[in-house]
């Protein structure tokens, strides 16, 4: 149980670094310093809300879909995203 904590902190942590989310808040704590407390409050909830909503339709469509086939599907489309990325990044207007 404390391996599953682990994994999935440092997996979230690690992806959420100079994530838009991330971005976000330090937009709105550049904007309201002296609320620092009620942005850091209000962005933990709205992620907890979000982790909620995904972590149980996570859980639901494991009755319709193997965890392998999840996977799997999963992994394309990083791979399909990450390709079109990289597209885009090498496509980019006024690059000599």
């Amino acid at each position: 149980m404390l391996a599953t904590f682990f994994k999935t902190f440092w997996a979230i942590f690690i992806a959420e670094l100079g994530d838009k989310t991330q971005l976000a808040c330090l937009a709105f704590g550049s904007v309201s310093p002296k609320q620092k407390w009620i942005i850091f409050a209000a962005s933990s909830v709205a992620l907890a809300c979000s982790s909620a909503i995904a972590v149980f339709f996570g859980c639901q469509i494991t009755r319709l879909v193997s965890p392998k086939t999840i996977k799997l599907v999963a992994g394309l489309v990083f791979i399909v995203f990450g390709v079109i990325y990289l597209r885009d990044a090498f496509n980019m207007p006024g690059k000599a």
